[in-house]
């Protein structure tokens, strides 16, 4: 496993069939990308691939920057199926997550994802879930999701909500959670045991969010085919549940 660079082009079909082929197989959307696409991410080192001593494909993700590198992505995560459930999916993530610290280290990393397990790793890196209001506002990003099938539902709730979840790592508040749980260790001469401040207490609730994310895309869901058949407003559910979790 390791940053992939412009000797791994030849692999970039592959992962593009692969991450279509995926989408369709768990009933999902997402947002497409072309075999040039992936090499350009070669080319610029914002890439980690995973291979066998063989030389074969295991797993792949990518990097964006948005926003003047305000905000960063971290992109495209895929897993040939032979590896799937290994802990390789796990591994690529924390390996694109240090190389995005590494190029941007001022950057909020952001993701968007439908998958559970994504959710639990991205947990585990540090993320928080949040509203879409707090991602990137750049248009370039969101119009990567045209190729989405979901597409129309993000459209219809003013992209401020769609089947994705959206998890945000923000070093700036990183940083001064730190800074005060060294404040508190300093003042009780001792180490202060777990986080001093978890935004919306996502760890120990993870069980919880799932069934809250399940909820959530079958509301929208719902709501979005009941719309197209009859032209009656959807529900509002999925926006009380918000407010009951990320407030």
């Amino acid at each position: 496993m390791r940053v992939a660079t412009p000797a791994d082009k030849p692999y970039a079909e592959t992962i593009t069939t692969e991450m279509e082929e995926s989408a369709k197989a768990r009933g999902t959307g997402i947002a497409k990308r072309s075999p040039e696409y992936i090499c350009q991410k070669m080319d610029e080192g914002k890439a980690v691939i995973a291979l066998t001593p063989e030389g074969s494909w295991v797993g792949f993700c990518y990097i964006e920057a948005w926003e003047h590198e305000k905000y960063v992505a971290n992109s495209g995560l895929i897993v040939a199926p032979a590896f799937r459930k290994t802990g390789v999916a796990t591994e690529i993530k924390r390996k694109v997550f240090d190389l995005s610290r590494q190029k941007f280290p001022n950057a909020k990393i952001f993701g968007l994802t439908t998958g559970l397990a994504v959710m639990k790793i991205n947990s585990d890196l540090g993320y928080e879930p949040v509203t879409y209001s707090e991602l990137t506002t750049d248009e370039e990003f969101w119009k990567g999701c045209r190729s989405c099938v979901n597409y129309e539902i993000l459209m219809s709730k003013q992209r401020k909500n769609c089947m994705c979840t959206a998890m945000l790592y923000d070093p700036v508040e990183k940083a001064r959670e730190a800074e005060e749980k060294a404040r508190l260790a300093e003042v009780h001469r001792g180490p202060v045991p777990g986080p001093v401040h978890q935004r919306r207490q996502f760890k120990g609730n993870f069980k919880l969010f799932e069934r809250w994310v399940r909820f959530k895309q079958f509301v929208l869901l719902k709501g979005w085919r009941k719309k197209s058949e009859d032209g009656t407003p959807e529900p509002k559910k999925n926006s009380i549940l918000s407010f009951l979790f990320f407030s």
